[in-house]
């Protein structure tokens, strides 16, 4: 038997990537050949050392993950992926493609350009019968997840309670999602505002987003995962999709595996930025579960909907956004009556990463993030208000030079 891991033993990161046509950026719905050409076989996964590699529902996008838990949430860990994701640029472009960062691809028409793997994978074409994934929604969203443990209802609920408070604060730190379709949204987290709205035909499967305040298994099974198998049944005859995968709210748990899932992350330029914005979290959700500023019963108290309407906000103005909630500042340890996202994240770096001295080698990142903007606001600083395609191509090209650079991207 494996032994369970505990509050912060490990962690688990996955990045997912688009491959798309090396001149024009196109979509280019080969994942399946590149995890061919790379195994020897098709296949739709493979392990590959630290990094595993995977298809997602869309056929241009391909899954990086830790492969396995690691306790390492560093620049060794970031070249990781960044090693794995220059082979997987090597073997696109033998057929044509590369890599491109963020999370969302900025001219794609889903309605058009969307490829899925058909019925030869059963969720998939479930998905495709009770969704449709020709949208945005489901071709078109690139993310970040991390993955933390738990072993028992009390760290689950430890874990739950300190995860929750900072869902609607994420488009602060990680957004890169200002253009969809060839225009500037008005957004800076553009897929979140598509994540929030996709799952709208069965409104249980995504709540309010935030997950819920719910202390033991129990009452997790009861209201949350229950309503939702209830709800997706005479669409899902065969229960294909009647599993907690299918809870799409910003925090997921797992509890057969024993883990729960952010999942309101970004995709960021390069890996190594991707490994800071989750290293801060995660040190925030261990202040948090450890009771550093509040106790827990305080966060157990925060309203679902008082998140929710934060994170709508926090969507269009990223980390411009001015915070006034002053029972969230307390919970994050802020001495003030107000701060901006990019105030509020600026003083958790200070206190958990520089005072406490960890992961020194990946501050550059989170610097470049606090003091330049979101990824969001540095693209939109690039191309202007009102760009031309020919000038989101170039912008997008850079970004995709930086993925495999290990390079913070700059106007």
């Amino acid at each position: 038997m494996q032994t369970p891991l505990h509050l912060f033993d490990a962690y688990g990161v996955e990045l997912e990537y688009m491959l798309v046509d090396r001149e024009t950026l196109a979509v280019a719905p080969i994942c399946d050949r590149v995890l061919e050409a790379e195994a020897g076989e098709p296949v739709s996964e493979l392990e590959r050392g630290a990094i595993g590699w995977s298809i997602e529902v869309a056929a241009h996008v391909l899954e990086l993950e830790t492969n396995g838990p690691t306790r390492r949430l560093d620049a060794d860990k970031a070249h990781d992926f960044t090693r794995d994701l220059q082979r997987v640029d090597e073997l696109a472009a033998s057929f044509g493609a590369r890599v491109l960062p963020t999370a969302m691809h900025p001219l794609m028409d889903p309605a058009r350009e969307t490829t899925t793997w058909g019925e030869d994978r059963p969720i998939y074409a479930a998905f495709d019968r009770v969704f449709g994934t020709a949208s945005h929604g489901w071709s078109n969203l690139q993310s970040c997840h991390l993955n933390l443990p738990f072993h028992g209802d009390a760290e689950f609920h430890r874990l739950h309670a300190a995860i929750r408070p900072l869902l609607p604060l994420l488009p602060g730190l990680a957004a890169s999602s200002p253009i969809s379709e060839g225009r500037v949204t008005g957004m800076l987290d553009t897929r979140l505002r598509v994540y929030c709205d996709n799952q709208r035909k069965l409104g249980s499967i995504i709540g309010k987003v935030i997950p819920e305040s719910v202390t033991s298994a129990l009452e997790y099974e009861e209201q949350i995962l229950r309503p939702i198998y209830n709800e997706i049944a005479p669409l899902d005859p065969n229960g294909i999709l009647q599993h907690d995968w299918l809870n799409f709210r910003g925090a997921a748990a797992h509890f057969e595996s024993g883990n729960i899932q952010i999942r309101l992350l970004d995709i960021q330029e390069t890996p190594p930025a991707d490994l800071a914005i989750v290293r801060l979290v995660a040190e925030t959700v261990r202040a948090l579960a450890e009771e550093r500023w509040v106790p827990l019963h305080e966060l157990d108290r925060l309203s679902t909907g008082m998140l929710a309407g934060l994170l709508d906000e926090t969507i269009t103005h990223g980390e411009r956004f001015v915070l006034k909630s002053e029972s969230l500042l307390r919970a994050l340890g802020y001495e003030g009556h107000q701060a901006t996202l990019a105030e509020l994240w600026t003083h958790l770096t200070e206190t958990l990463i520089v005072e406490e001295g960890t992961v020194q080698e990946l501050e550059p990142a989170l610097l470049t993030i606090l003091r330049k903007g979101t990824l969001a606001t540095r693209i939109l600083d690039a191309v202007g208000p009102s760009p031309s395609v020919e000038a989101i191509r170039e912008v997008y090209a850079r970004l995709a030079d930086c993925a495999l650079q290990g390079r913070m991207f700059e106007k």
